[in-house]
Order: C-alpha cells, then structure tokens, then sequence
C-alpha cells in the first residue's frame, strides 16, 4: 500500500485541517503490554477497512494494528452505502482485532463496544454530547436535531480477526454535508477538533472497553458493555421502523438490546422481535 504523493503545500492547503502527526501517535498509543502495537497514516487510500483486511489475510498484521487515512476515496458503511469527505475533514480508521478467548457467536458485539469507546473518547476528548443509533451511528445535537457524525463498520479477517472501522466527521462544515442529516462534531460545539488528541482518545477507550469484555469471555451483561450501551443509545424508548432483509419492515417501540446485540421492537400485536440486521428508521413521535 503506497500513500498518494503530496506535497507540503497541499498537505496545510486548509489551515483548519492540519495532517495527523503520526509519530505522535504512535508516542501515545504503542506501549509495551497494551493493545495497539503499529500506528500507520496513509495521505489517501480507497478504504482502510479493505486494506487492513488484505493485510492480515497475508499474515501482513497483526492484532492492534490500527491504519488511519487522511481521506478515503471509497469508503463504506452499512448496506455498501458510500461514506465521502474532504481529506483531513476527519477521523477514517480502522482496527484489527483478533478476541481468542471470546466464542465467535459473541464477536457481533464489537460494532457496539466500538461504538461505546467513541462516544466515550468523543465525551473526553472533544466535549461534545453524542448519542448511539442501533447498530453503529453516532449521532450528534446540531440546532436542536439529531444528525449522523459517524459510523462504524465491522468485517471478518480470517479464521480469528475482526477488522472494525470508523468514520467521524470533525471539521466538516454546513457546505460540505453530504445530505442534510449529517452533521460533524464542529457544527456539535465541541471544544476541540484538533484530530490528534481525538484518535488518541477513541483508541484508549476502545482499548480499555476491548480489554473488559474480552476479560469477561465476551459477556455484554459481566464486562458492562450491555448496560453502558443502552444508557447511550437514543434508539432505545423511541418509535421505530425497522426495514429488513426481504422487502419486510416492522414498527414499534425499540424496548431493549438482548444479550446477543440485537435490538427488541415491541410491536403494536404486543409482539417482541428481535432484529439483528437491518436498517432502523427513527419515526417522529405521532
């Protein structure tokens, strides 16, 4: 993987969006005993997901490698939908994880501990209030609405790893939003968009979430990550409409996430059904 030439004067064309300073990162993050143990910045790359992916099918990563862009050309979220954004405008990341101690059936819970550990990197770092949107949204108050600042993505990598990316809009303004419901954590008010001390943030929350549930055999309900990502759900108490695979949908109110992850709607037949893949719709209330 060759990082597209740029040249300095390209790199600080917009003062307000500085290049990550990787050496600093990798001062801040790689530690003897902990998680992350490479830190690599690319200038521009079609998705850091596909590439640590290919990486570690070639036994070319390792488990805390962590490849950060500074813009990507073709990344993705859910359903294959396109995520774009100016270079450095944001946080484009992705991790590869390889939980051994924890049975595959309770690796579907790692979009949400991601999610959890940036919330909780976002809360410290940036100051700014974020919310969770089943299954892997962070959303964030601009105005007085909801809107969606980030996302996460979750890809097998082999017989023993994960590979969960992230995307967080920081800096992009009201001009550059790709459709009106998005927003960025500068248009939230946080305090800080400088992206340094945010990755650092999100990557020590996501270390310190991943090390507690894989220490509890990936048990949402022991390790806390249940419980924590329902307090920070918004999904949860509103009315929903969950479309799923098949042309099928189902409404009601979004209750509870089950110990497997999966989001529980109450319908209006007093019926319980759990969605563990779909697309959830906020609905207004009536």
């Amino acid at each position: 993987m060759t990082p597209r030439d740029a040249s300095d004067d390209n790199r600080w064309s917009d003062l307000d969006r500085p290049p990550l300073n990787v050496t600093a990162l990798r001062r801040g993050l790689v530690r003897e005993g902990g998680l992350w143990r490479e830190v690599d910045v690319v200038q521009s790359t079609g998705s850091t997901n596909n590439d640590l992916v290919n990486l570690a099918a070639k036994g070319a990563a390792a488990e805390g490698s962590v490849l950060v862009a500074e813009e990507q050309t073709a990344g993705r979220g859910r359903l294959d939908r396109q995520w774009t954004a100016p270079a450095r405008s944001g946080l484009f990341f992705s991790v590869l994880l390889k939980p051994a101690e924890v049975p595959v059936s309770r690796w579907g819970w790692l979009p949400l501990l991601t999610g959890v550990a940036v919330a909780t990197g976002l809360s410290r770092a940036a100051g700014v209030d974020t919310a969770l949107k089943w299954p892997n949204d962070l959303l964030v108050t601009v105005g007085g609405q909801e809107r969606k600042a980030g996302g996460i993505l979750a890809e097998r990598a082999g017989e023993d790893g994960v590979v969960v990316g992230v995307g967080i809009n920081v800096t992009l303004r009201e001009d550059e939003l790709p459709v009106p419901a998005a927003g960025s954590l500068a248009l939230a008010g946080a305090v800080s968009t400088d992206r340094d001390p945010l990755l650092r943030g999100v990557l020590r929350a996501l270390e310190e979430w991943y090390g507690r549930w894989r220490a509890a055999g990936g048990d949402p309900a022991v390790s806390g990550l249940q419980e924590t990502y329902a307090a920070g759900c918004a999904t949860l108490g509103r009315t929903v409409r969950a479309e799923l695979p098949g042309d099928r949908s189902i409404t009601g109110e979004a209750v509870a996430v089950d110990g497997d992850g999966r989001l529980v709607i109450a319908t209006e037949n007093g019926v319980q059904e759990p969605v563990g893949a779909g697309d959830i719709v906020h609905l207004r209330p009536a």
